[in-house]
């Protein structure tokens, strides 16, 4: 029998990720893959197998799944608590599931985008070189309460590590984008020195920076034509927000006042924290 994971209670915003599509944004699909790439890595190590392999996102809140089979899971990316029948187990770690057994994983204490990783990674449909779901483009199936995921087998138990830090407030490296010197000196001066705060309503297609000054704008952003953008793009909409664009980013006419770096872009914490970038542009 094929090992499989029973999904029994699952979040609306619960995924199938792997690393994404590559050479697929020319034809208009984003990259997507797994927001937290950190994350990805870490379960792999943890499991003993490639970074490539599928892996359920579990965005903002987790769910309860039961094993078909007898495998090994690694628990990663934002903290969150988790029980094995009951039994609370550490995060970060790798754990034996057995036959029958149930893992419950509650919501995110500690950043926003956990990951459950399967030993030999969830063995799903491929799609254009890739597993990963794209709600938005509709690439992949929704998940739904009652789901068997078929798993590869494989992967160790027992293990544990520190993960890299990138859940606290932190500084984000911006680097000059193509519009940058649509912004004045004084913007780019004042988009520097604000403290930002991811905004809770951020999802896969961008971050929202909430702050508590005005917004920010740039010298014919509105009239700016749709172009490639990538994930780290900062992209400052009509009403003068920042979206630092995520996995799943779209094309949109708005200025991009930098791009933040990919270590920075990663960040998936809740706290505030302040951008540096060069000051460039007109006067």
């Amino acid at each position: 029998m094929t090992p499989a994971l029973k999904l029994i209670a699952v979040g609306p915003h619960v995924t199938v990720q792997d690393t994404g599509r590559l050479r697929t944004l020319a034809f208009g699909l984003s990259r997507g893959g797994a927001a937290d790439r950190y994350a990805l890595a870490e379960g792999a190590a943890l499991l003993g197998q490639a970074a490539d392999l599928a892996v359920l996102e579990l965005a903002g809140m987790g769910g309860t799944f039961m094993a078909r089979g007898a495998f090994c899971v690694a628990l990663t990316g934002a903290v969150m608590s988790a029980e094995i029948d009951g039994t609370p187990v550490l995060w970060n770690a790798c754990h034996m599931l057995q036959d029958g057994q149930t893992l419950c994983i509650g919501p995110a204490r500690h950043g926003s985008y956990g990951y459950l990783s399967v030993g030999g990674g969830f063995l799903t449909p491929t799609l254009l070189g890739a597993r990963s779901m794209n709600p938005v483009a509709g690439v992949g199936t929704p998940l739904e309460a009652g789901d068997c995921l078929p798993v590869g087998g494989g992967g160790r138990s027992g293990l544990r590590l520190e993960p890299v830090a990138r859940f606290g407030s932190g500084t984000l490296r911006v680097l000059p984008g193509p519009q940058t010197d649509l912004f004045t000196k004084d913007m780019l001066s004042r988009f520097s020195e604000t403290t930002f705060r991811r905004d809770p309503r951020s999802n896969r297609q961008g971050a929202r920076l909430a702050q508590d000054s005005d917004g920010f704008s740039a010298k014919g952003g509105l009239s700016v034509l749709s172009d490639i953008i990538v994930p780290g793009d900062i992209q400052i909409t009509g009403d003068g927000t920042p979206f630092v664009l995520m996995p799943d980013g779209w094309r949109l006419s708005a200025a991009r006042v930098g791009f933040a770096m990919r270590s920075c872009a990663g960040r998936t914490g809740r706290t505030h924290r302040r951008i540096a970038l060069p000051v460039c542009g007109p006067g």
